[in-house]
């Protein structure tokens, strides 16, 4: 009996799941049971009898006959990343709507998570271009001007990306280890690092570091367009000036908290 029972649990889990994922696009504005279970290739009443088990637990809310995700699963987001994103994006903001304001490109403040990077925050530009970035969302770090910007001062996390096989996103995206090292030390010497079409075809970026104690990376910010419009060069300085002012922001923050 109690293997037949952990066999059903893990039939329900994995239902849950399915579910969960249906949701897609739709995450916030609610889908019906029907379409979800559709997507989710279960049948209406299982479908139904697993969205109210994942009702009864917060992790999906039920809004005039449709599903979408609850608070639960949104704070159990939260504590999958390092705790003080949270206060780095908060301190940081009003530097990067500086960035913006300056260059009236699409911005990001990003952080590194793992092998990954995390963008904290995103400011659009007027003229849009299709990014893999979202606010919260992860890329590998390889691929894009704010995580080798960030690998640059971060020695462990670069040997593990080193040794875990680099994908390809792009025809451009760095897949060669020894290529994606020299390109890193170079951003190591010179501050500053470049995305051109590894990460997007047709999307370039500039990205510079956010420093903390230590000679550490705390974060990075970046400036993104199309190839054709976009002078990453011509935007470096502002770049630098804006993360300058940045880091001396989180040094400032660092010893009042140190004398708190």
């Amino acid at each position: 009996m109690g293997t037949a029972v952990i066999r059903d649990d893990r039939a329900a889990i994995d239902k849950a799941v399915s579910l969960l994922i249906s949701f897609g696009d739709q995450a916030g504005t609610g889908l019906g049971v029907s379409e979800l279970a559709r997507r989710a290739e279960l049948s209406k009443s299982t479908a139904f009898r697993v969205l109210g088990m994942l009702e009864r637990n917060g992790v999906v809310e039920k809004i005039a006959g449709k599903y979408r995700l609850g608070q639960r699963l949104h704070e159990l987001g939260r504590h999958v990343y390092v705790p003080d994103h949270d206060r780095i994006r908060d301190l940081l903001i009003p530097f990067l709507t500086d960035l913006y304001e300056l260059t009236h490109e699409t911005v990001h403040l990003a952080a590194l998570h793992d092998t990954d990077v995390v963008y904290l925050s995103k400011l659009y530009g007027h003229r849009q271009v299709r990014s893999p970035s979202r606010i919260g969302g992860r890329v590998p770090a390889h691929c894009t001007a704010v995580g080798k910007v960030l690998l640059a001062y971060d020695h462990d996390a670069l040997d593990r990306v080193l040794a875990s096989g680099l994908r390809a996103f792009t025809p451009k995206t760095i897949t060669d280890p020894g290529r994606l090292a020299a390109s890193i030390a170079e951003t190591r010497r010179t501050g500053v690092a470049f995305d051109d079409e590894e990460s997007t075809v047709g999307l370039h970026c500039i990205a510079v570091p956010v420093m903390g104690r230590g000679g550490t990376a705390v974060a990075a910010m970046s400036v993104s367009g199309p190839i054709g419009r976009l002078d990453t060069r011509a935007r470096e300085p502002a770049l630098r000036r804006v993360s300058a002012a940045a880091s001396q922001a989180l040094s400032r923050a660092h010893r009042l908290r140190a004398t708190a």
